[in-house]
């Protein structure tokens, strides 16, 4: 998985497998779902620190098993 974000756009790029891109789902005008054979292949939110999704919040227990695991 590689997550980047483009600052001076406001663009956040969650990629989690290196296939190519068979199609896109919009949920909503920011949020675009690119699918790959095998299932999700990234994420790109369009807006994403004014949108309020930056910085991401995790709850303790999740970065807890983040860290562990």
């Amino acid at each position: 998985m590689n997550i980047d974000y483009d600052e001076q756009d406001d663009i956040l790029f969650i990629r989690f497998s290196d296939g190519p891109i068979e199609r896109d789902i919009s949920y909503g005008w920011n949020v675009n779902v690119g699918m790959t054979a095998s299932g999700i292949g990234q994420i790109t939110i369009l807006d994403a620190k004014a949108d309020g999704m930056l910085p991401v919040k995790m709850p303790k227990e999740i970065m807890q098993l983040a860290i562990i695991g």
